[in-house]
């Protein structure tokens, strides 16, 4: 019964949407739609949503049919994925984002976890050896979380709705349980050997027996429901000031943890200055430290811009997706070296100098794969730095007023920490494993760091979310995009932007167009199974020693077409929705 519910409420919202249509046929490497995880779908309307769960979309689109904009659907959409697709994001965790109001101010909202102020550099130290088993599971994991503090700063400086409005559906969905699809039950299954190892967790995530929830069945949460009605009555204060933040607590410190009451009343949420750079005709907006993102995908496009293109992808592909990985790899080695929280190591701007880039693109050849045995000099590394001291899922919404959202949720890998606190309903996040738990030592990712990127109290950890918002010469938004997927969000973004832009691909197409990754170490080249054989065959020759994945990153984006209409896109590799509400025209009023 629930599942035929959740198929009518889908329907119905898309029959509310307009001009929502499925796409098949060859998609750049797509030979037909049953090669794809789901169809690829479009919508185009005045008020768009693109996210990972129709559910969450469909939260959305009620906040906008109510006569909410675009902040108002990003927030309600981030609630409701806190319910649906909890192994991804949710209110234990954090997000980072992009917004750009109907004014045209544009924000960089930093709701990143923080470390609790009893953490250490040498806390995942055992017998002088670290060990990453305490960072990615159970109560050492936990950072303090931050997503709860950004939506409502998000809601408050540019939401119309009222704050407790956009909580309905995610409290209906708790409540009422909700059908399991194949991706949520896919990660039970992955997981459940680690899920039984806490027994509050345990009781939610699996049935009374033990056994995971399959395809199709309930999940209800009526503790994650009541917390959600109580943040929906009290606001914040209710989460880092009250109940909440002293359940987190007791419970932390009956079981091993650090994470303590008062880590809750000194989180801060920060608007940091929005990363600009510039690629070819376009402005790019990303976000500064602690994201990676914002910084490696500007750095990779200045390197790209060197080269042509536009012409590349319609004459040698392969050769385009060569020189893709020849940045990637030399931006991900400065990551390795450089990238940290701003507020406690300097991180500096010369990174996103396009001199810089110039410079890097000189090292980049287009006939072989590169060496790259260490990090590069960025210009002025020692005076200039970002200062604002004076697993993971994506969403983007955009409105008729001109609102945008590009906001990007984690608790980092599947389950985060795997802790359930009693009587809250709340997963917990294992953000601390991203910092640099000891130099050299690989996280979960197998991303590596150096003491730039060390565990430090109150410091936030290096993060790979890169929300992307495009303007075009007359500063107007014409993209936004990000994705969910560690390291693969760097490249992911990064493809994206350059399928828009030099490629002019549809952005349905630009979407699920195949993609490539490289991280610098471990020195190997991810390529999508969907590529064609003859490009993975090409790459090959060119010396990149290639392994083979089914999805590099999910993404969502927005697009504003020349013709001014909004588009909104989600990614085919999972059973995402991209969905538009129009805003009813006002009736016309009587002749006198």
């Amino acid at each position: 019964m629930l599942r035929r519910q959740w198929l009518a409420a889908s329907a119905l919202y898309l029959t509310a949407s307009t001009l929502v249509r499925s796409h098949s046929g060859t998609l750049f490497g797509f030979q037909d739609s049953s090669e794809a995880t789901s169809l690829s779908t479009l919508a185009t309307g005045s008020n768009v949503v693109a996210s990972v769960h129709p559910l969450a979309t469909a939260a959305a689109l009620t906040m906008y049919s109510k006569g909410g904009n675009a902040i108002d659907a990003a927030i309600a959409a981030a609630l409701t994925l806190s319910v649906v697709d909890s192994h991804n994001s949710g209110i234990g965790g954090g997000c980072l984002a992009i917004i750009r109001t109907a004014n045209g101010q544009i924000y960089a909202l930093d709701g990143r976890e923080m470390a609790p102020h009893l953490a250490h550099a040498d806390m995942y130290l055992r017998n002088g050896k670290p060990d990453g088993n305490l960072s990615q599971n159970g109560p050492l994991a936990v950072a303090t979380p931050g997503q709860i503090s950004a939506l409502y700063q998000l809601s408050t400086k540019a939401g119309h709705l009222a704050w407790n409005e956009l909580f309905a559906p995610a409290i209906t969905h708790a409540e009422e349980g909700f059908a399991i699809d194949r991706v949520l039950a896919s990660r039970i299954k992955s997981e459940a050997e680690l899920i039984r190892q806490y027994p509050e967790t345990a009781r939610i995530l699996l049935k009374a027996d033990g056994a995971p929830y399959e395809l199709g069945e309930t999940l209800r949460q009526p503790d994650l429901a009541n917390t959600l009605r109580s943040l929906a009555q009290h606001g914040p204060d209710w989460f880092y000031l009250g109940p909440f933040a002293e359940m987190v607590g007791k419970w932390m410190t009956a079981n091993g943890g650090i994470l303590a009451t008062d880590d809750f009343a000194r989180y801060e949420c920060k608007f940091r200055e929005p990363l600009r750079t510039r690629y070819r005709d376009y402005q790019i907006i990303g976000m500064p430290p602690p994201s990676s993102g914002g910084i490696h995908v500007a750095q990779m496009l200045h390197m790209l811009q060197e080269y042509p293109l536009p012409e590349l992808w319609r004459s040698k592909p392969a050769e385009a997706y060569h020189l893709m990985l020849e940045a990637m790899q030399l931006a991900f080695a400065d990551r390795a070296h450089w990238l940290g929280d701003s507020d406690f190591v300097n991180v500096p701007k010369g990174l996103v100098d396009p001199v810089y880039g110039r410079e890097l693109a000189g090292k980049m050849s287009r006939t072989s794969k590169s060496k790259v045995p260490a990090h590069n000099q960025p210009p002025q590394a020692e005076r200039y730095f970002f200062d604002d001291r004076k697993h993971t899922t994506h969403l983007t919404t955009a409105d008729n007023e001109g609102n945008w959202v590009a906001i990007t949720s984690t608790i980092n890998t599947s389950f985060g920490s795997k802790v359930i606190v009693p009587g809250t309903g709340v997963l917990l996040n294992n953000e601390m494993d991203d910092f640099s738990i000891a130099p050299g030592t690989p996280n979960a990712f197998g991303l590596v760091g150096s003491q730039a990127n060390a565990v430090a109290p109150g410091k936030r950890p290096l993060s790979s979310m890169s929300p992307t918002l495009v303007l075009d010469a007359n500063a107007q938004p014409v993209l936004s995009c990000g994705a969910a997927g560690g390291p693969k969000i760097i490249t992911a973004v990064m493809r994206i932007v350059t399928a828009t832009l030099d490629q002019g691909s549809p952005l349905d197409e630009a979407v699920a167009a195949p993609r490539v990754h490289h991280q610098w170490q471990p020195d190997e080249t991810i390529v999508e199974e969907r590529m064609p054989e003859v490009l993975k065959d090409e790459l090959r020759k060119l010396g990149h020693p290639i392994r083979t994945i089914g999805a590099s990153a999910i993404a969502q984006a927005i697009q504003r077409t020349a013709d001014g209409k909004l588009h909104a896109a989600s990614d085919p590799r999972v059973p995402s929705q991209a969905a538009a509400w129009n805003t009813p025209e006002p009736a016309p009023s009587a002749p006198k």
